[in-house]
């Protein structure tokens, strides 16, 4: 080994450039330098070898199952095997909507090509039932299952997918439009062009609504990696008083997840949500540019509600929802239990599944189960949607390939 100041671990082990009486004193200061570097080196890899390592969870290619969260708890769902024992409270219509309208639920989708092509198989291909899937297939599957849960349960909304216009999405359904807006959908800023492809949108909403004679048409804007297992048109009855909704949960740092965010479809509730968003977005580009990839619309959502002087960030940690005025607009806040259920937090925070969960959120490493269980829910005839959520909550811990 060579120390930094130039002389070998074997020169001063022989002492051969400290030879003699005198040279020995004048280099004894530089022995007690290598002496203490020697000591900084032995502590450092002995504290390396302390410091815990982070757990690395194993990722499955196959469902794995667990005691389904919330066992006895009289307002959770309750399961015996995938067989769900308790009744869920589905089936609230919008069909007759005081409010007056239709829905359309709203998402941002991308495409990204990959060159894993080897002697013609793909190095990153997937399994699900009897399917197999390159990166981009899978991506397509869960846009596709996406689009199969809304129509499953709320078959007269409409469905938008707000995309560059680049992309060639190969999905072709009823009620669904595919809707080009110029942006930047590179995986770094993608979820800094959702706030801004949602902004564009509800502009030319706002200016197309005089066309429209009076009628309204409330919208959800979502992840593409939700189930909507139940109607979601009760919003706009239940809550008649909001310009935008958003879904929040006890987290001092994330409280809010922007995965759902509702926007009534008056003239008035557009605009508004069109400024809160714009606010959302002047916070984004000038603090959380750092988590442009991730997290950073979250974080700037937060801002901007938690910047409000008066705003009771208490609320947070309760499990009904509220209003608050933020940025000028009425903002109402729904608990994600119900309109944001994430599998992995099911079996932390919220304990189990709500009787009455609308959303199931598969975010993370979770999108196989979210295919896994469309697929289980067309496959047996005698399953129906309170059987497949069991059916998620036993698996919703384990973290799967993708």
């Amino acid at each position: 080994m060579v120390l930094g100041i130039g002389v070998s671990y074997k020169d001063m082990i022989g002492m051969r450039v400290c030879s003699g009486w005198r040279p020995f004193l004048l280099c004894l200061p530089l022995f007690f330098v290598f002496v203490h570097i020697m000591s900084v080196l032995e502590l450092r890899q002995h504290s390396a070898a302390e410091v815990p390592q982070r757990k690395q969870y194993k990722k499955f290619d196959r469902l794995v199952f667990g005691p389904a969260a919330g066992e006895g708890l009289p307002d959770r769902l309750q399961c015996k095997g995938n067989k769900a024992l308790t009744k869920t409270h589905f089936g609230a219509s919008s069909k007759n909507l005081k409010a007056g309208g239709n829905i359309s639920i709203v998402t941002v989708f991308a495409t990204y090509n990959v060159d894993q092509q080897t002697n013609g198989k793909s190095l990153d291909s997937v399994t699900v039932g009897n399917i197999s899937y390159s990166k981009v297939e899978r991506s397509i599957a869960i846009l596709n299952v996406f689009v199969n849960f809304i129509q499953e349960t709320m078959p007269q909304s409409n469905i938008i997918i707000l995309t560059d216009p680049s992309s060639k999405l190969p999905v072709e359904r009823d009620r669904l439009t595919i809707l080009p807006i110029q942006g930047d959908y590179s995986r770094e800023m993608l979820m800094l062009q959702r706030i801004r492809s949602y902004i564009v949108f509800l502009e030319t909403r706002a200016a197309e609504h005089s066309k429209l004679k009076g009628q309204v048409n409330h919208y959800i804007f979502t992840d593409s990696d939700i189930a909507v297992v139940d109607d979601l048109g009760q919003i706009f009855n239940d809550h008649p008083d909001f310009h935008v909704a958003l879904t929040f949960r006890n987290n001092k740092e994330q409280p809010l997840n922007s995965g759902f965010i509702a926007v009534r479809g008056t003239p008035e509730g557009i605009l508004r949500a069109k400024f809160f968003l714009e606010e959302v977005l002047k916070a984004y580009t000038s603090k959380f540019m750092k988590a442009s990839r991730m997290l950073g619309d979250q974080l700037a959502l937060a801002w901007v509600v938690k910047s409000h002087s008066s705003f009771d960030v208490r609320r947070f940690s309760r499990k009904q929802a509220f209003m608050d005025q933020i940025s000028g607009a009425s903002v109402l806040f729904l608990p994600c239990s119900i309109y944001n259920w994430t599998p992995p937090e099911g079996a932390g925070q919220f304990h189990g599944m709500p009787l009455d969960v609308k959303v199931v959120h598969f975010k993370g490493s979770r999108k196989r189960l979210m295919l896994e269980s469309w697929s289980f829910l067309k496959s047996t005839s005698s399953s129906d949607i309170a059987d497949m959520l069991c059916l998620i909550l036993r698996s919703g811990r384990t973290k799967y390939d993708f």
